[in-house]
């Protein structure tokens, strides 16, 4: 059985395009503690690459990661 995971936060980048996805996932980022999960919405077809990319090179971890009628969703755990 799968666990919720439980966000400590919600990003809302609904209507927003490149680069704006990225800069508000990396502000949410901040605001929260190492073990915390941030959950960014998103529904520029560009945010899958471009949030999957930066996590991987800033050592977070998408813990889990949903498409759902255009909507993504990215569960990212701060790891540092």
């Amino acid at each position: 059985m799968q666990q919720e995971i439980e966000p400590s936060a919600v990003v809302d980048c609904l209507g927003l395009y490149c680069p704006m996805p990225i800069a508000l996932t990396k502000e949410g980022m901040e605001k929260i503690a190492v073990g915390e999960v941030l959950v960014v919405e998103a529904d520029d077809p560009a945010a899958e690459e471009d949030i999957k990319r930066w996590a991987n090179r800033t050592g977070h971890e998408i813990v889990k990661f949903e498409k759902d009628d255009g909507i993504l969703r990215f569960f990212i755990r701060k790891v540092k």
